[in-house]
C-alpha cells in the first residue's frame, strides 16, 4: 500500500484527500504545517507528499526546497496545491523539478487521487510524463504570451 502525506493548513482540504486517497488504497497521512510535514516524512517516508504552497510559517516551497537538499528525499514525488497559483509559478515547479508536479484550487478530490495514482503507478508513468510534458508546453507558450505582452 503507498503511502502519501497530505500538508496543508486547512483541515477540511486534509479530510478530503483523506477520504478521496483512502478511498483509492492509499495510506493517508496528515500534516498541519510544514515543520510537522518535514518530521512526518522523516518518521513515516511517504511514497509521494501532497504540499499547499501557502501555509503559515514554512511555505510548500520551503519544505520542497529542504526536501531536495537530503539525499534520501531528493526524487521524493510531490504534488503541489495552491489556489494562489499563476502561471509562471506552476510552469516553474513542472520546469524545475522532474519529481514535482502542481495543481490549482479548487480541485476534485476524485481528479487529485488519480493525479497521485499517475504519478505513482510504473504503468501509467509514461502516460503521465507525456501529460506533464504537454502541460508544461502550454504553460511555457501562455508565460511567454504574458511576458511579450507586457513589454
Amino acid at each position: 500500500m503507498k503511502k502519501v502525506l497530505v500538508v496543508d493548513d486547512e483541515p477540511s482540504i486534509r479530510k478530503l484527500l483523506s477520504v478521496a486517497l483512502g478511498n483509492r488504497g492509499f495510506e493517508v497521512l496528515e500534516a498541519e504545517d510544514g515543520l510537522t510535514g518535514l518530521a512526518a516524512i522523516t518518521a513515516h517516508k511517504p511514497d509521494l507528499v501532497v504540499l499547499d504552497v501557502m501555509m503559515p510559517g514554512m511555505t510548500g516551497h520551503e519544505v520542497h526546497d529542504k526536501l531536495r537538499q537530503r539525499p534520501e528525499t531528493k526524487e521524493l514525488p510531490i504534488l503541489f496545491l495552491s489556489a494562489a497559483g499563476t502561471f509562471e509559478e506552476q510552469h516553474r515547479e513542472i520546469a524545475s523539478d522532474p519529481f514535482a508536479d502542481y495543481l490549482p484550487k479548487p480541485f476534485k478530490p476524485s481528479e487529485v487521487a488519480d493525479h497521485i495514482a499517475a504519478m505513482l503507478d510504473p504503468a501509467k508513468r509514461a502516460e503521465f510524463e507525456r501529460e506533464r510534458g504537454r502541460r508544461e508546453a502550454k504553460l511555457s507558450k501562455i508565460v511567454e504570451i504574458m511576458h511579450r505582452d507586457r513589454d
